[in-house]
């Protein structure tokens, strides 16, 4: 059973260099900020443009809700926002969640800010929340972010074809999950579809080509 009260009441969770706070109305300077960054709406697939009042609805809204969670991602030795790590779109019926991380730009890349908090997160999600599943999508082109899911656990679940277009090109969006330890996949799930087809989708997925976010900024 999903514990919802420690979405409700979500705690600030520590990394080694990080915290993560509860978003919220405060940090709206830095979020229009970050939606602001051209390489970051590309990463996200993100062609929508909002309002600053759109911005800050939806940050005084997010506090104290029981089907999701939103944290600033704060680096301890000097207080800087680094992004939003998110769990969304809860399931209770099927005990899942759906994961996406943005970092403010390219300039915090690359330095495994968004792969330690996502296994904060994600710890968080799979043994607090007692989730069973998280799930994201991720398009083909963010291979950092790919190898960042991959460092937390994430595995290949399926692509959806052509799911972005982007100035004038198609790209495909990865579908990954993590399960909850333990967990165990039934044979009698399999349709025989992804038997007859693995070899040419697992060797591509594997080659780290694909993007693996249609949420997430570019991640590691």
């Amino acid at each position: 059973m999903i514990r919802t009260e420690f979405l409700a009441k979500q705690p600030t969770l520590k990394t080694e260099r990080t915290q993560l706070i509860p978003m919220g109305p405060r940090f709206f300077p830095q979020q229009w900020r970050s939606l602001q960054d051209q390489e970051t709406a590309r990463l996200t697939g993100t062609h929508q443009r909002f309002t600053e009042e759109q911005v800050r609805r939806h940050l005084e809204s997010v506090a104290g809700r029981a089907d999701r969670a939103d944290w600033a991602i704060i680096r301890s030795e000097d207080s800087s926002y680094l992004g939003e790590v998110v769990l969304n779109d809860l399931d209770r019926d099927n005990e899942s969640m759906n994961y996406r991380i943005a970092l403010r730009g390219l300039d915090v890349a690359g330095q495994g800010y968004g792969t330690e908090a996502g296994t904060a997160v994600i710890n968080f999600g799979l043994g607090v929340l007692g989730l069973h599943r998280i799930s994201l999508g991720v398009y083909a082109f963010n291979e950092r972010a790919i190898k960042s899911y991959q460092k937390i656990g994430f595995e290949f679940e399926g692509r959806l074809r052509h799911a972005l277009q982007w100035e004038g090109s198609w790209y495909d969006e990865i579908v990954i999950a993590i399960l909850a330890p333990g967990a165990v996949d039934s044979p009698s799930t399999s349709s025989g579809i992804e038997d007859s087809q693995s070899s040419g989708t697992e060797d591509s997925q594997g080659s780290g080509t694909e993007d693996v976010g249609t949420e997430e900024a570019d991640e590691n």
